[in-house]
């Protein structure tokens, strides 16, 4: 029976494959070949797009992706429909001793109004998509300056009318479609990664609490903390008592949740990786920013217990000055706004 399955998922791939477009099958058959040799050690490892999507200006669709290192990119194919151009460029590249340039910005009139960086940061990027086919694209800022050279140019009057003119129209309308909302942000909203950036800063920012591995145990909670938690909470303290268990529970409340957004269940996911269940939470806290910062916050709290008489006062008056964080930011959240003014 396994083997008539087989057979069957076999016919009906190679009658999928058929039924593409040449092109296609065969920019199939290379990234599945090239991802053979880049496993073997034979190719390097292109970037790959986390996110694609179709960057509009007016009637102008421009393919973009962001790439798994944070650079945004458009299609080198993309850009040149963009400025009225075939889809192929006759050559990727140009290079002339220091001058690095893609083809579209070859021509000798152009020259006198490509400012000098530009030639440098206009490199081209080979990268895979997400469906795991090798593509050619340009950062994206690289557009809007383009356009420039190519503005600067007609208003100078330099330009080929019947062979440029066409590319300073382009441009013009690129230009107008980029003054309203950078670039950067119009590729990010065309791709969904706005969505991810608030986590990602998020992520980024939690690392710098947590420690690599188990620290060594140092006394890090004071015993003012259980002394004030149990008067305020009508519980009698013993020196060989065992605390409560939902004590736990009032702790994450009252400490690791206004640390940091996150910090709590960031914590929690380097124990269960790295360490067991008994660890304590402060055991996986840095030297160099989780542990100062727990301390801090610590005083914080032991100083308003010993101000209260009940818990209820108390804890409204935590949450004024040290309010909880959200679990997950939101699309608006400025990782700024995280860290308290001290």
């Amino acid at each position: 029976m396994a083997e008539k399955t087989e057979s069957i998922q076999a016919l009906g791939g190679k009658a999928r494959a058929e039924s593409l477009p040449a092109r296609d099958r065969k920019a199939i058959a290379q990234a599945a070949a090239e991802a053979r040799w880049e496993k073997a050690g034979k190719l390097k490892p292109l970037p790959k797009a986390t996110h694609e999507g179709i960057l509009t200006i007016g009637s102008i669709e421009i393919p973009c992706a962001v790439l798994e290192d944070g650079r945004r990119v458009l299609t080198q194919s993309g850009v040149m429909l963009a400025l009225g151009r075939a889809r192929q460029a006759k050559g990727r590249q140009y290079y002339d001793g220091d001058v690095n340039l893609p083809a579209f910005l070859t021509a000798k009139n152009l020259k006198p109004f490509i400012p000098d960086d530009l030639s440098v940061t206009s490199s081209q990027i080979d990268f895979r998509t997400l469906a795991g086919i090798r593509a050619f694209g340009y950062l994206a800022d690289l557009l809007p300056r383009v356009c420039g050279v190519f503005l600067d140019a007609q208003a100078a009057g330099a330009l080929l009318p019947r062979m440029q003119g066409h590319i300073a129209e382009r441009a013009l309308i690129l230009i107008r479609g980029f003054a309203s909302v950078g670039i950067i942000a119009l590729v990010d909203e065309a791709t969904g990664f706005q969505y991810e950036r608030p986590r990602r800063d998020l992520e980024e920012y939690l690392k710098k609490f947590l420690s690599d591995s188990l620290r060594r145990w140092v006394r890090t909670f004071p015993g003012d903390y259980f002394k004030h938690l149990c008067r305020l909470k009508g519980v009698t303290l013993r020196p060989d008592m065992k605390l409560p268990q939902y004590f736990g529970h009032i702790t994450n409340d009252l400490i690791w949740r206004r640390i940091a957004p996150g910090l709590l269940k960031a914590l929690k996911e380097r124990r269960s990786e790295r360490g067991n269940p008994s660890n304590k939470l402060h055991s996986w806290t840095s030297e160099d920013l989780g542990r100062p910062e727990l301390l801090l916050h610590l005083g914080t709290v032991v100083g308003l217990m010993k101000i209260h008489t009940d818990y209820d006062a108390f804890h409204r008056q935590l949450d004024t000055i040290a309010p909880v964080y959200p679990e997950n930011p939101t699309l608006f959240d400025d990782p700024k706004d995280w860290e308290l003014p001290r």
